[in-house]
């Protein structure tokens, strides 16, 4: 299924203030993603959130498939950033070497780790050869609850590259960094900037 009901019902009520809040500027990991693509290559972004990474997408030249699975938070990044955005479940994703990368800042972090396998393979298989893919995580030991009731996998380092690399992709870069979560917990992160192998 991809999605957990809890956490799509939080951002569902909560949307009006991520937008307000987190809508002011893009995440500080995108521009030195978006510098890996070539002139006009299509992103597509899983979990676009308010839309403020997709419309930093678009501003920098790129044709950008802004996707969600809260029908709020679609509405909200069209409201505030007119990007496009459409409803769309990590599980739905379907498409064939149709990307050139793919963005997924902070929301593959809410999958449940079953479905891990299954979701990194059809990444995997929507973007074309050579294809970039970014995402990050909360470290930790296993799946769980945050405080504000929200489903994150929680993986560890090692767990997170071996599911990668079991789903064909190469690592090209890792990056530990603290953060302070949503719910004002401080936890280690892990970045990971990947490929599809030529």
């Amino acid at each position: 299924m991809s999605t957990d009901p809890a956490t799509i019902a939080f951002y569902e009520a909560n949307a009006p203030r991520y937008t307000l809040s987190f809508g002011q500027a893009p995440s500080r990991h995108l521009d030195p993603f978006l510098d890996r693509l070539e002139p006009g290559a299509r992103v597509l972004e899983l979990g676009c959130g308010g839309g403020r990474d997709a419309a930093r997408i678009l501003e920098r030249g790129f044709d950008c498939d802004a996707t969600d699975g809260t029908p709020a938070m679609v509405r909200k990044a069209n409201e505030r950033f007119e990007v496009g955005a459409r409803l769309m479940l990590f599980g739905e994703l379907d498409a064939i070497e149709a990307y050139d990368a793919v963005w997924a800042h902070a929301s593959l972090l809410h999958l449940p780790r079953d479905d891990m396998p299954g979701v990194l393979t059809a990444i995997l298989r929507a973007l074309r050869p050579g294809g970039w893919h970014f995402a990050n995580f909360k470290l930790g030991d296993g799946e769980g609850r945050d405080l504000l009731g929200r489903l994150h996998n929680f993986p560890s380092d090692e767990w997170l590259q071996d599911t990668y690399r079991a789903a064909g992709f190469a690592i090209e870069e890792r990056q530990i960094y603290a953060g302070e979560a949503a719910d004002g917990t401080q936890r280690d992160w892990l970045a990971l900037t990947l490929r599809r192998p030529c």
